[in-house]
């Protein structure tokens, strides 16, 4: 319990708590999960940058304090002969040399990387963390070949550590032979020596630690089982109405209070517990009779086949009214039934990476409150009209439904710089897409379905239409104060998932991850095991596609 509980302070001290809001100098008029995305990555290096600062800084001072202390206990010093040897020991000084792990001699070097701050920081709970058995896995690159591989065994010995796995390959990098991959099982106190003392020595072009405690950095903390998004629910700010003076709902008191209770019952929810059930006023229900009756009228004419069957649908089985707003509850019941999709409960607008992790679980991050009745046809941020008549008669569509997973997958795991990449194709396909079907072009994007203004100038002539290519939308500026001035049209859906596919494919995440529909679980396909019961599964699958065909083909009888 204690090693789960530094992990979990851990990955703590590098996630986001509240990033997007007026007192950070970010404007908040219309937000947007790219925007989002890019402010989230600029704080998360700020943050990552101070914390490693703060633990560099403390174990230079620790040095500094034992060697001062060592220095007093064995000479007979006065006050003024104890200031000077302290500022001859500060940083900014010639270091000591001291023997490394093959008795070489190296300067000091009190840089720590990111797992090795959280390394330390897990050794300094208590005397039983920091004596604890770990299992790590340590990277060395070595300059003069395999000759130096004795060395790092022998240090490993000395520093009572057992070797569970050790492999090679030759080095890509320049003046370097081979990498060497080992994993140890050591106490933290020891691991951290063990590296401090390999990284000293001449003949290693540099030693990388690369994961504590089981948890590889190839496959960073996310989100294995939907009961974890209980702990992917940063917002980018809480209630929009009270930071923004152009927000509609800024000046009403009463509104503010609504929203404000809406969302405390969105950030009480936890996995498994049944969506809470809204009692909308007259005013919200008037608000939804108002949007619903122009995206019917629109509808028609502008939106995909695919959306206008669903929206029948939910029609037909009474979900969508003009009278009323739906509850999340039976609207998450109509998607489990038609493609698995659930939903979710959400505060507010999420951060990127965790809004993205819950498409992985086909689950869909809703809001539950209502934009403002003086603005009933523009909301700066989503709201449960924007989810429902957007989002929600898509996610019942099986091809929209996979492609939607398919970005959440491709988000676990992947980097800052990849996690703007993603919310941007997200922001040009599930947000603001058109789509081709036969002669005409057609929105399939929420943004557009929810706000007839920006749909009549997206199927008009006055914006660009380009065809949608996962690398150049990827990167595509966006507007997110007027109309976009470049659309990204799709093929199909299928086209589009095919070419996201082959994007994905080119990304730098060095695994592959699976939702595994049974289990209900995410798997990092990072064993042969795995694969090996993967391969099992779909040759299953596939010798009952080979027997099906194989009864059609017969005559009837």
């Amino acid at each position: 319990m204690m090693a789960v509980a530094a992990a979990q302070k851990n990955r703590e001290m590098f996630a986001i708590k509240k990033s997007y809001s007026i007192e950070n100098g970010y404007p908040s008029r219309r937000r947007s999960l790219v925007d989002d995305a890019r402010f989230e990555t600029i704080v998360v290096k700020q943050t990552k940058q101070t914390v490693l600062d703060e633990a560099r800084a403390k174990a230079n001072e620790d040095k500094l304090s034992q060697e001062i202390q060592q220095t007093v206990e064995d000479n007979d010093y006065d006050e003024e002969e104890i200031r000077m040897a302290a500022v001859d020991s500060l940083p900014h000084k010639p270091q000591e040399h001291e023997p490394s792990a093959d008795g070489e001699e190296k300067e000091k070097d009190a840089g720590l990387t990111e797992e090795e701050v959280v390394l330390q920081n897990a050794a300094s709970e208590s005397p039983e963390a920091e004596k604890e058995v770990v299992r790590a896995a340590v990277v060395v690159r070595l300059r003069d070949g395999m000759g130096s591989l004795g060395r790092i065994l022998k240090a490993v010995e000395a520093y009572h550590g057992a070797v569970v796995h050790l492999e090679s390959r030759q080095s890509r990098s320049d003046g370097v032979q081979f990498d060497v991959l080992i994993k140890i099982d050591m106490a933290r106190a020891n691991l951290l020596q063990l590296i401090r003392s390999l990284r000293q020595t001449q003949s290693f072009g540099s030693v990388s630690l690369l994961s504590e405690n089981n948890v590889n950095v190839k496959a960073p903390w996310f989100p294995k089982h939907a009961s974890e998004l209980d702990n992917c629910n940063h917002l980018m700010t809480k209630y929009e109405p009270d930071l923004d003076m152009n927000h509609p709902g800024f000046a009403d008191q009463v509104y503010r209070a609504r929203r404000k209770e809406i969302a405390e019952i969105a950030f009480a929810y936890r996995y498994g517990d049944p969506i809470p059930h809204i009692d909308y006023t007259e005013t919200e229900n008037k608000t939804w009779a108002a949007v619903f009756g122009r995206v019917k009228e629109l509808m028609v004419k502008h939106a995909c086949s695919e959306y206008i069957a669903v929206f029948r649908k939910l029609e037909e089985e009474k979900i969508f009214v003009k009278e009323r707003l739906p509850q999340l509850q039976e609207m998450s019941d109509f998607l489990r039934k038609n493609t698995g999709f659930t939903l979710r409960p959400a505060a507010g607008l999420l951060t990127a990476r965790d809004f993205l992790a819950s498409l992985a679980f086909r689950i869909f991050q809703s809001t539950q409150y209502v934009r403002h009745i003086n603005s009933p046809y523009h909301t700066p941020e989503p709201d449960c009209i924007h989810e429902l008549l957007g989002h929600m008669p898509l996610l019942a569509d099986p091809s929209f439904a996979q492609f939607s997973q398919e970005i959440g997958l491709a988000s676990l795991g992947a980097s800052d710089e990849e996690i703007e990449k993603l919310s941007t194709v997200y922001w040009f396909t599930v947000e603001f897409g058109l789509c081709k079907e036969k002669d005409e072009v057609k929105a399939y994007g929420a943004g557009l379905l929810s706000a007839y203004g920006e749909l009549l100038h997206a199927i008009s002539d006055k914006p660009e239409h380009r065809a949608f290519d996962p690398a150049s939308t990827a990167v595509q500026p966006y507007q997110d104060q007027e109309y976009q001035p470049i659309y990204y049209v799709a093929e199909s859906f299928e086209d589009a998932k095919e070419k996201f596919r082959r994007w994905v494919s080119t990304m730098s995440r060095p695994f592959e991850v699976r939702f595994n529909p049974h289990t209900e679980r995410v798997e990092v396909l990072d064993s042969v095991d795995k694969l090996e019961t993967l391969v099992s599964q779909l040759n299953t699958e596939m010798l009952h596609l080979t027997n099906a065909i194989a009864k059609l083909r017969q005559p009837f009888c």
